[in-house]
């Protein structure tokens, strides 16, 4: 069995965080079935770090980034992109407003994560994200819908996963894999079930916490994967 790219121009909006859509873009390359240069897909990118913080926006009442996520994601189609990514879990709770009047198709960061979670783990899986994408419950709708379990950390725990995410943000990759291999240790006595890291700045401090990576669900993975079905046809 042969792939072939279908000629579709994938957009991505990324900037939240800066490194989470670099590793998005370097996990869609390693995924995508090409051996030269041609053989990748054409990509659209607006890396937006002005798009107010999601996580102030829903728990602090700060600036709405819908406005910008509305109006970057019209600009990739303009520029002429077929297929949408947005690599921010959290963002995708203000999308679903607004998803359905893009002109073309959204790749849902959230809705695909969930499906590679019950793939690996039909009997459930730990989902460590932001304090604001648990308040909204987002995550547990899609769960919900698939038909999985989800085993959503305590206040605590959901401390320690946003203080992981801040140390990505700031580079500081030690840190955010120490705290990674306590919290794991911490959700695995209580379920030994695989953690679904359900923001794109949680797989790289995964990556760096030195834990098995085939007990995660990388929503950054998730993504990239479900994004080459939508660019390449088998032939």
């Amino acid at each position: 069995m042969t792939f072939v790219k279908n000629g579709k121009k994938l957009g991505v909006l990324g900037g939240m965080g800066p490194a989470a859509a670099a590793e998005f873009l370097r996990v869609l390359a390693a995924k995508c079935p090409a051996a030269t240069d041609q053989e990748h897909p054409v990509i659209y990118m607006i890396g937006d770090c002005e798009i107010p913080d999601r996580t102030q926006a829903i728990l602090h009442g700060g600036a709405s980034p819908l406005p910008k996520l509305k109006a970057d994601l019209l600009r990739l189609c303009e520029m002429g992109a077929d297929v949408l990514a947005v690599p921010c879990n959290t963002a995708h709770c203000f999308i679903d407003r607004f998803k359905d009047e893009l002109p073309v198709p959204l790749v849902h960061i959230i809705d695909e994560t969930v499906l590679a979670a019950q793939k690996l783990s039909p009997e459930g899986a730990w989902m460590l994200s932001t304090k604001a994408t648990r308040a909204t419950g987002i995550y547990q709708q899609y769960a919900e819908m698939h038909g999985l379990k989800l085993y959503i950390p305590n206040e605590k725990q959901s401390d320690v996963s946003q203080e992981i995410i801040t140390y990505v943000k700031a580079n500081k990759m030690q840190q955010a894999g120490e705290l990674m291999r306590k919290l794991a240790a911490e959700l695995w006595q209580e379920h030994d079930l695989p953690i679904m890291t359900a923001c794109t700045e949680l797989p790289l401090g995964y990556t760096a916490s030195g834990l098995p990576e085939e007990k995660s669900v990388s929503s950054i993975d998730a993504l990239a994967a479900a994004v080459v079905k939508r660019l390449y046809d088998e032939k």
